[in-house]
């Protein structure tokens, strides 16, 4: 057994300002598109809190450093950037200077159409962009669920082609452009 996953992947939210900020992961970086799928499931069930987005739809950017007062052992961040839509939405291109390691957006439950109606779900989506050129494929993941943790679908794919999906396109929209 890889010595490196002794130790665990751990994620601490983020609050600040009345609404969800981020996260913080602690222990080691997520190996692969299951353990990241783990996060974004962890990230989906804060976002079904009520309020815990309050400006609907959020793109968070996972960062491969940490900020200057982070708890120790911390190995990243994925921190809030804007919303996908409405009137303060991101621009395309607004990651294509600095290409972060992934796009995370979140829907709260408001904003999710509950594919199985009796639960109200958040969803998300996770797209890790990979260089195609260099035969290093684009990796995705989707989760809705609720505040505890009942998932209502979830899906995980490796070589994803980011248009097939309507949130993997704008996720890669925005780092395309």
């Amino acid at each position: 057994m890889d010595p490196q996953h002794d130790v665990n992947v751990e994620v601490a939210p983020i609050y600040a300002r009345g609404s969800l900020q981020g996260f913080i992961l602690v222990g080691r970086w997520p190996v692969d598109t299951v353990e990241w799928t783990q996060f974004l499931w962890l990230a989906v069930r804060v976002a079904a809190v009520p309020a815990m987005l309050p400006h609907g739809s959020t793109v968070f950017r996972v960062i491969e450093s940490v900020p200057e007062h982070s708890p120790v052992h911390s190995v990243g961040v994925v921190l809030a950037e804007g919303q996908l839509v409405g009137d303060h939405a991101l621009q395309p291109g607004r990651f294509a200077a600095e290409q972060p390691a992934g796009l995370a957006v979140l829907h709260p439950p408001t904003s999710t159409i509950a594919s199985v109606p009796e639960y109200e779900t958040a969803s998300g989506c996770l797209l890790l962009p990979g260089l195609p050129y260099l035969g290093l494929a684009h990796r995705a993941a989707w989760i809705e669920a609720d505040a505890r943790g009942t998932v209502t679908r979830l899906s995980a794919k490796d070589d994803v082609d980011p248009g097939d999906d309507p949130d993997t396109a704008a996720l890669s929209l925005l780092l395309a452009s």
